[in-house]
């Protein structure tokens, strides 16, 4: 019995695992003229180690499995290395490639095994495959630039020496939050964002010290794993096309290098590293867009570059004749709940939580996570029960889009474990509808303003509904009162595509107008509808350039736009000043009054934590025709000041006359803002009543005398 080698400690540091100390006395393999021995089965990917490269594989269906290394950009190997039968235990490949650099290297796999594709067994020995534990992959570095054969990916091994230092990240309380989703190339792409590097993680990171005098704490980047943006690459009346949001998943280990303002061979992700880490120490969190529900692998007629040729049948769900289901829209399906999948995602989690030190997810489509090997939705379902209750993710917010596009819609029944949010659809919905005035949404409101208690009743869905009344996927906030239609001619498919039911009013001119009524209510209702969320129990989101009145020209689904469209033009912030102050005063009214985010007891006084109001006080019940919405705050910490804030929103198109719940005497009640008026300017209430003006918003909060 061989006794067993002394380890190196890990050097972290130089990014390189423990090797054994007594690696020369153990006998090489040499395959074409490299000395190799087995490697690390528990590795996954390609890993840097001291005097070598340690690669780690695996596929369940594969009866061979070979190594190809490639001079950097080259498109045909110099060495082809397959693994021997002794490199193999179980379903994986593990082999340790001496005297290899890996800064002169590139590499991808062959896979062989059975071809029967009515099993959904595709393996096919002439395809080069990317790994998909890849930590980075070439040939993506230039936005809007094709590989010379579009779907061959190579990978490079990342030396990981990024120092931390003791940084911490924020762990902010979830019910603190106010989250900003925004594209890191639209954020900045445009010249008037004033930046050294636009369109980068770099010039993202110049903008930080404008979203901390915004006053947000988190922002929700969308995509960022590598993705190709050729991908469906077309001309539209001279103007070119991308897949420019990034849905659509080639590598989920590897950051979007054409997001770096420069190369970065074999330090790739140090650019987005440095990002985070700065928004940490300006107290930002950061979360990830992630789309674990397909990849850009397609369906039957796309690409083959990487699940398909490792275990096609494994890695996606296929119908008994070995098609794709599409329950994602996007072609195939990623089959989440098979163990190997499974783990994959949990993997991939954890490396961006300690590798990248991101602060949550938000997961695209995330009903999928919850389906079966059938399609069929589960009851517990596996890997979302791992990933609420996995350790290293244990402080990490998970939040999900909670429907898909195979009809699941899970809003307010998502399976949860008291760890996962959600985008709360109806929020968005139901707001639209009341702020526009439609009959009936009265009652709605009152619920979405107070917590959505009618969709998240449990005691354990607390803190599960992020408030949203805009995101990528739709109108902007301006567009929103712009346009009663969608105009998306541009994007090339006679206007058919993206959604129809948007809720929106063009307050009674389609588009852009000059005429100073119209433009005046326009900015009053962008207020109202920023009121609200801010006012509105729950976590509150809202899109990037929303706070300075951003358009995309009436265009609800601008994914393949990498142009003004749906870059942010910053000449508007100068031009919409007050929209900008308006928004920055309503976040900072948030933070001062805790009790607009959460409760802080039963109640205080007379007053309930949260009770509704009509135009007369304690209005328990809501008609079809009532515009108004009146909902109350209230409630006291142990030895705090008590806390009562009273929202007044009046969506009818004629002013009103309301009276406001009395207080305790040695109370009065303060107007803290009117979206009437585009700059606030508090004021002492004398008595209980007040006029409210059409179609606006007035927020209240009690003080002592």
């Amino acid at each position: 019995m061989k006794k067993q080698a002394n380890l190196h400690p890990l050097e972290a540091s130089a990014g390189v695992v423990a090797l054994p100390r007594t690696i020369h006395l153990i006998p090489m393999d040499h395959i074409n003229g490299f000395d190799v021995r087995p490697g690390f089965y528990e590795i996954n990917g390609a890993t840097a180690i001291p005097g070598g490269v340690n690669f780690t594989v695996y596929s369940h269906g594969a009866t061979a499995v070979e190594l190809l290394l490639f001079q950097r950009e080259a498109q045909e190997p110099f060495a082809v290395l397959p693994f021997p039968q002794g490199y193999r235990i179980g379903n994986v490949y593990s082999m340790i490639v001496f005297k290899l650099d890996i800064e002169e290297f590139e590499y991808a796999y062959r896979v062989d095994g059975p071809h029967e594709p009515e099993k959904g067994l595709i393996f096919d020995k002439t395809k080069y495959l990317l790994d998909p534990y890849a930590r980075a992959v070439t040939g993506q570095s230039r936005w809007g630039v094709a590989q010379g054969l579009p779907q061959h990916y190579k990978a490079r091994v990342v030396k990981d020496d990024f120092d931390w230092g003791n940084m911490a990240r924020p762990l902010i309380p979830m019910e603190d939050l106010v989250i900003y989703e925004l594209h890191v190339r639209g954020f900045t792409r445009h010249e008037s964002s004033g930046v050294a590097h636009p369109g980068t993680f770099d010039g993202l990171r110049e903008k930080i010290p404008y979203l901390k005098e915004l006053g947000v704490n988190a922002v929700e980047l969308m995509p960022i794993f590598e993705f190709d943006e050729m991908q469906d690459h077309r001309v539209v009346d001279g103007q070119e096309l991308y897949n420019y949001w990034g849905y659509s998943t080639v590598s989920f280990f590897a950051p979007n290098t054409s997001y770096a303002a420069k190369v970065e061979y074999n330090r790739e992700g140090n650019e987005l590293k440095k990002l985070i880490r700065a928004f940490n120490e300006n107290g930002i969190e950061v979360y990830l867009d992630v789309v674990f529900n397909h990849t850009a692998e397609g369906n039957e007629d796309g690409p083959f570059f990487s699940f398909k040729g490792f275990d096609n049948n494994i890695y996606y769900l296929l119908t008994p004749e070995g098609k794709y289901y599409n329950f994602s829209g996007c072609g195939n399906t990623l089959n989440c709940n098979h163990p190997m999948v499974h783990q994959m995602i949990l993997d991939c989690l954890r490396y961006w939580v300690t590798t990248y030190r991101v602060s949550g997810f938000r997961f695209d489509l995330a009903s999928i996570l919850g389906r079966n090997e059938d399609g069929t939705p589960m009851d517990k379902p596996p890997l979302l029960q791992a990933i609420a209750y996995d350790p290293i993710l244990s402080d990490v917010k998970l939040i999900a889009e909670a429907w898909d596009a195979g009809g699941l819609y899970q809003v307010g029944t998502f399976p949860a474990w008291n760890r996962w949010a959600e985008w709360n659809g109806k929020y968005r919905d139901d707001i639209r509808r009341y702020l526009k005035g439609d009959t009936g949404m009265a009652p709605a409101a009152a619920q979405r303003i107070s917590g959505s208690k009618d969709i998240y009743a449990a005691e354990s869905r607390k803190n599960a509904s992020v408030n949203f009344i805009t995101c990528h996927d739709g109108f902007t906030l301006w567009d929103l009162f712009t346009y009663s239609q969608k105009h998306n001619e541009k994007n090339g498919w006679d206007n058919t595509d993206g959604a129809n039911d948007n809720n929106s009013w063009n307050c009674g001119t389609e588009g852009e107008t000059g005429d100073a009524g119209i433009n005046a209510l326009r900015r009053r209702m962008v207020r109202n509808a920023f009121a609200l969320l801010m006012c509105s129990r729950g976590i509150p989101m809202f899109l990037a350039g929303d706070e300075f009145g951003n358009t995309q020209f009436g265009n609800n689904n601008a994914y393949c736009q990498d142009n003004l469209t749906s870059w942010l033009d910053w000449r508007r912030l100068e031009a919409n000043r007050d929209i900008f102050c308006f928004f920055q005063y309503m976040i900072a009214l948030r933070k001062r009054y805790k009790i607009l985010r959460t409760n802080l007891s039963e109640g205080y006084y007379s007053f309930p934590d949260v009770s509704f109001h009509g135009v007369k006080p304690w209005h328990g019940q809501f008609q079809d025709y009532e515009h108004y919405v009146g909902v109350l705050f209230a409630g006291q910490e142990a030895g705090g000041e008590p806390q009562v804030v009273y929202v007044a929103s009046n969506a009818w198109w004629e002013p009103l006359e309301v009276e406001l719940p009395d207080l305790p005497s040695r109370m009065c009640w303060e107007l803290a803002a009117d979206t009437w008026e585009a700059e606030q300017r508090p004021q002492i209430l004398n008595g209980l009543h007040f006029s409210i003006g059409p179609r606006s918003v007035k927020v209240f909060a009690a003080r002592l005398r």
